[in-house]
C-alpha cells in the first residue's frame, strides 16, 4: 500500500513538537507541501531545521481569532486539515476553576472550529479534502485526574461527526482519530507527576501504565509515529470511503467494540 500525497497542502497544527511533529513529518514523507504551525515564528523555525520535505511556515496561536487570521494569511487553501493542537494536565476535579475549564474548551476544540469553518467550504468546492481531529482515548474513558481534558475530546468526537454530515456527498472526509497514551515529551512529564520521579523512564513508564492505564492491551506507551501513520492513511485518497468516524490508534486501551 502506497500513500502518495503529492500535490496537496496540509496543515497540521500544534506540530512543532510530539505528535503533531510526527504526523507533518509523515504527510511530508508521503509528499504533502505541509504547513508548520506554533504559537510563534521562533518556535516554528527551530522545527523546521530539523524536519525535511516541502514546508511552509504557519505560526500563530489558532486558539485565539488573531492567531488563526495569521496562519490564514500563511496558507489561504489547504487540502488536508489535521486539528492536532491540544493541552493536558492533571488537575482534582472540583479544582478546576471556569477560566481553566474555559481554558481547555477554547485550545482544543474551538480552535479546531475556527479552521473547520475556514477551510472546510474551500474543500467542497473543489471536491476533495481531508479533515481530521486528534482526539484521545479520554475522550471515552474520562481520566479521574483531568476530566476538563476528556471533555474537549469526547467534544471533538461530537464536532467531528458533526462536520462529516455537513461535508456529505462533498467528496471531502471528517474523521477524528482516538490515540492512546502517546509517548511525548510532555507525556514524560506527565509520567513523573503521578509516580516516583526517581525511577528510571522505562521503569516510570511501565508504572504508570500498570497504575494508570492498566487496561492498554499494547501495555506500553504508544510511539507518536504510530499515530502518524493512521493520519497519512485517513489523509490519502486510500481512505476515500472512511467518513464521519472515531478510529482508533489506541493500543486497544479503550475496552469496547466501538468507541
Amino acid at each position: 500500500m502506497r500513500i502518495d500525497l503529492s500535490g496537496k497542502t496540509a496543515l497540521v497544527t500544534g506540530s512543532t513538537q510530539g505528535i503533531g511533529a510526527a504526523i507533518a513529518t509523515g504527510l511530508a514523507e508521503a509528499g504533502a507541501r505541509v504547513g508548520i504551525n506554533g504559537r510563534t515564528g521562533g518556535s516554528v523555525a527551530m522545527a523546521m531545521e530539523l524536519m525535511d520535505g516541502d514546508l511552509v511556515a504557519a505560526p500563530g496561536d489558532v486558539s485565539t481569532d488573531a492567531g488563526c487570521e495569521q496562519v490564514l494569511s500563511a496558507l489561504p487553501q489547504v487540502d488536508i486539515l489535521v486539528n492536532n493542537l491540544g493541552i493536558f494536565g492533571a488537575r482534582p476535579a472540583l479544582e478546576i476553576s471556569d477560566e481553566e475549564w474555559r481554558r481547555y474548551f477554547e485550545v482544543n476544540v474551538l480552535a479546531a472550529v475556527r479552521l473547520t469553518r475556514a477551510y472546510l467550504p474551500g474543500m467542497k468546492e473543489r471536491g476533495w479534502g481531508r479533515i481530521q481531529y486528534i482526539a484521545s482515548d479520554s475522550a471515552v474513558v474520562i481520566p479521574a485526574e483531568m476530566i476538563h481534558y476528556g471533555m474537549t475530546k469526547t467534544a471533538l468526537l461530537a464536532v467531528s461527526r458533526g462536520f462529516a454530515k455537513e461535508a456529505a456527498g462533498s467528496g471531502v472526509t471528517v474523521n477524528s482519530v482516538i490515540a492512546g497514551p502517546t509517548h511525548t515529551g510532555g507525556v514524560e512529564d506527565f509520567v513523573y507527576s503521578l509516580v516516583s520521579k526517581d525511577l528510571p523512564w522505562e521503569e516510570a513508564q511501565r508504572a504508570f501504565m500498570r497504575e494508570h492505564r492498566p487496561q492498554s492491551l499494547l501495555q506500553r506507551l504508544i510511539e507518536p509515529e504510530e499515530i502518524a501513520n493512521m493520519v497519512a492513511y485517513l489523509s490519502s485518497p486510500l481512505a476515500s470511503a472512511t467518513t464521519g468516524g472515531a478510529v482508533r490508534v489506541d493500543g486497544g486501551y479503550v475496552d469496547a467494540i466501538l468507541p
